[in-house]
């Protein structure tokens, strides 16, 4: 009994630990990272409280994209190799370098609600857990059955390179917790078994793993139907080109024709991007998103590239996990990005995201 009591207290010690490591980024942000704001002049064309988002927002969007750029880089490197290739621990520590710079920079543009602050807490703390777990299993346990099998993927292996690659496009335009992961361990089972023990290894592993996420997809599906989803849309100001033009442009609605440009609806995230690199493309000149005049991009670069002749301010400069180079995030005024997206077309290197609020 005493032995038993004993184990359960080395266990629970274990548990606190882990804990405390899991919440220690968390408390450093929000100890060491902030800065004083600062004053705000500019007077916004969209002057409706319900299509105006707050500037800061631009920047707390990143840690949630950071993570589509993990799988991103997970996806690549299966491409070529292994999941014990890839840099779960590096890509852990960025999310926590960036968020810092972040924090600072948001603060200085009107800081962040207690709301977002713990959704991106929430989203660090599992996204820490979910690399450091795949972590110690890949880079153990994984690697050993990869080496056993020598250098010809399975077709285990082969499911899950594409799951990763179709996994990381999902992302880029749709909450996580709607990707269909059941017909991916369908393909898993159901894939030839040529060398049992990786073929197996991978159907245990990677079919546990991804009905783990079913089941937490679950959860945050019904916390976010009883909060409400994230509106899908966001309303800019757009001039040099006319009404008739912008609206012939796929997904692009014009809401009105005003004095100051032509008032405009589009989607967000990924294709946010893409429309506004097309409406420059044609001519147009971006003056406001969302009531403000100022947004974040990200530019990706070979590493060790300079860094010069960049409009706006630098935040921070992270690897890339999974590829060669480095990834820039640019603090840029409206009246410098149309002339950035005229520079820097969408291609890697170059332009990679634009950060809607």
């Amino acid at each position: 009994m005493r032995r038993r009591l004993k184990i359960i207290g080395w266990l629970l010690a274990l548990l606190v630990i882990v804990i405390l490591l899991l919440l220690s980024p968390v408390a450093y942000v929000e100890t060491f990272c902030h800065a004083d704001p600062e004053p705000d002049t500019y007077r916004p064309l969209i002057s409706e409280p319900e299509f105006r988002r707050q500037e800061a927002n631009t920047y707390l969007t990143y840690p949630e994209w950071h993570i589509v750029y993990a799988y991103d880089g997970l996806a690549e490197t299966l491409k070529t190799g292994d999941e014990y290739g890839f840099g779960y621990i590096s890509s852990v520590k960025d999310f926590w370098v960036a968020d810092c710079a972040l924090t600072r920079i948001a603060d200085r543009h009107g800081g962040a609600d207690s709301q977002t602050r713990m959704m991106i807490a929430t989203i660090g703390v599992s996204f820490t857990l979910e690399m450091g777990l795949k972590a110690a299993y890949e880079e153990t346990v994984g690697r050993v059955f990869a080496l056993w099998r020598g250098s010809e993927k399975t077709q285990q292996d082969i499911v899950a390179r594409d799951m990763a690659i179709d996994y990381a496009a999902f992302l880029r335009q749709t909450p996580w917790y709607k990707y269909p992961f059941q017909p991916w361990i369908d393909r898993l089972w159901a894939a030839p078994m040529e060398e049992p023990l990786r073929g197996w290894e991978r159907r245990l592993a990677l079919g546990g793993e991804w009905r783990a996420k079913i089941a937490y997809a679950g959860m945050i599906a019904g916390a976010v139907a009883a909060t409400g989803e994230a509106k899908l849309t966001i309303r800019s100001v757009v001039s040099g080109l006319p009404a008739a033009t912008l609206s012939e442009i796929p997904d692009v609605a014009v809401i009105s024709d005003r004095t100051d440009g032509v008032l405009i609806e589009t989607p967000r995230y990924d294709r946010f991007t893409h429309i506004l690199a097309e409406i420059v493309r044609a001519g147009g000149t971006i003056r406001e998103i969302a009531g403000n005049d100022e947004i974040m991009v990200s530019l990706t670069m070979p590493s060790g590239a300079a860094q010069n002749d960049l409009p706006g301010e630098v935040i921070t400069r992270l690897p890339r996990a999974g590829f060669d180079g480095d990834r820039l995030l640019l603090s840029v005024k409206m009246a410098d990005l149309s002339l950035l997206l005229r520079d820097r077309q969408i291609a890697d290197p170059g332009l990679e995201h634009i950060f809607d609020f």
